[in-house]
């Protein structure tokens, strides 16, 4: 099974670079969406930080830069690999060409309305995202059925859960209720989380393996299992406003990461780093997990009573950091690149751990506080800058083979 996950070759590169092919760009889900939601991270952050201004009505301040780093950038990279793994999963491309350009156009639509466009604007922002989501969702699940791929059943339902999330987010939104904004935003990030931990417990045992010589770890599909199990237990009690089971279904859930994470090896891969920063982004997401439930349980203390540190732990943490090792692994081997990592691809990596470093940081109370801040968001533009730099050129062009 472990080799249906994803198929990767290692090829030497041309001679001779391809020219740009339109045909080639919406060929595949990761190629406009991890150009889409890599230069969002980058432009939104730019705007939270530098030029907060610039954001309208009725989504603004933090209502705006939680959603848009949620909703904008982590889950369309998430159905950027999506789209492309089921085509590896199951046989079937599920959406390509004009309908591929579709959704990119509804992307684009919803940005610019949640940042520009006030009321009306807002609004069809939200149509144009729900049906972002809605297609994705029934692309997913159309592909799955065809080939009767029973193990990724839940996929398109996941994706489809992330959609109904965002609606009661922008609902919340509309009613100007902070608490329901939070607790919305909160459910969403969990959803998020279950596919993280669905896509991650698959692909890093398996890059492990055929990255490191002679490395044997276990897929541990059993705890994968009640992984998930107890990740969707979470969300039903979020949702029926059962916050301490909540608490206590996240907290097994991130034990029972650390404890995947532990058997992977973890050493092994220390000197191969398209394999440790996804270790490491694995790890932050499980203990993330674990200090959202110590605050959802009550149970913590000092900068841990903080709702954005576990929020910014699981997000920027884990998801930000698996992100930037997925959007670089996996477009290597989509695009036919030796998997190997040139000088610009490792400070990528760098910088968003210093980022995650910074933003952490500066959770604290200080006057240092601010230039922390500042000094996250600088690393973090610079570390996409680079990506899309690096990347780009790549994934506008056809494969090398």
């Amino acid at each position: 099974m472990a080799s249906q996950i994803l198929h990767i070759e290692e090829q030497a590169a041309p001679a001779r670079r391809p020219s740009p092919q339109l045909g080639a760009f919406f060929g595949l889900g990761f190629r406009p969406l991890y150009i889409a939601g890599c230069g969002w991270a980058l432009i939104s952050i730019a705007i939270w930080i530098f030029a907060p201004s610039l954001i309208g009505h009725p989504m603004t301040g933090l209502a705006w830069h939680a959603h848009e780093m949620l909703w904008g950038f982590i889950a369309t990279i998430a159905a950027g690999f999506l789209l492309t793994a089921s085509a590896t999963w199951t046989g079937f491309n599920p959406l390509k060409g004009s309908a591929l350009a579709l959704i990119c156009a509804l992307w684009i639509v919803a940005r610019l309305g949640y940042l520009f466009g006030g009321d009306i604007g807002f609004r069809v922002a939200c149509v144009c995202e729900s049906a972002f989501f809605l297609i994705c969702a029934v692309a997913l699940m159309r592909v799955v059925l065809k080939a009767k791929s029973k193990r990724n059943y839940g996929i398109p339902w996941l994706m489809l859960g992330l959609g109904v999330a965002n609606a009661l987010y922008l609902q919340a939104v509309l009613r100007g209720d902070y608490v329901l904004l939070m607790q919305r935003f909160n459910l969403g990030l969990i959803c998020m989380a279950v596919i993280a931990l669905l896509i991650a417990r698959r692909v890093i045992p398996f890059f492990a393996m055929r990255t490191i010589q002679g490395l044997k770890i276990p897929m541990l599909t059993r705890s994968g299992h009640w992984q998930l199990g107890l990740a969707l237990l979470a969300i039903v009690c979020g949702v029926a406003g059962f916050e301490r089971s909540m608490a206590l279904a996240l907290a097994i859930v991130g034990a029972i990461s650390l404890f995947q994470l532990f058997s992977w090896k973890p050493l092994a891969a220390r000197s191969a780093p398209l394999i440790w920063i996804l270790y490491i982004g694995y790890a932050a997401l499980g203990l993330g997990l674990i200090v959202a439930a110590c605050y959802l349980s009550g149970l913590e203390t000092g900068v841990l009573a903080r709702p954005a540190t576990h929020v910014h732990l699981i997000a920027l943490g884990g998801f930000s950091v698996l992100i930037i090792g997925m959007v670089t692994r996996t477009a290597l081997g989509h695009l036919g690149r030796p998997l190997a990592l040139d000088g610009s691809m490792r400070t990528s990596y760098v910088l968003v751990l210093a980022a995650v470093v910074l933003r952490l940081a500066a959770l604290w109370p200080g006057v240092a506080s601010v230039w922390l801040l500042q000094a996250a968001a600088l690393c973090w533009v610079a570390a996409f800058a680079l990506y899309l730099w690096r990347f780009t050129p790549m994934l506008i062009r056809p494969r090398t083979h």
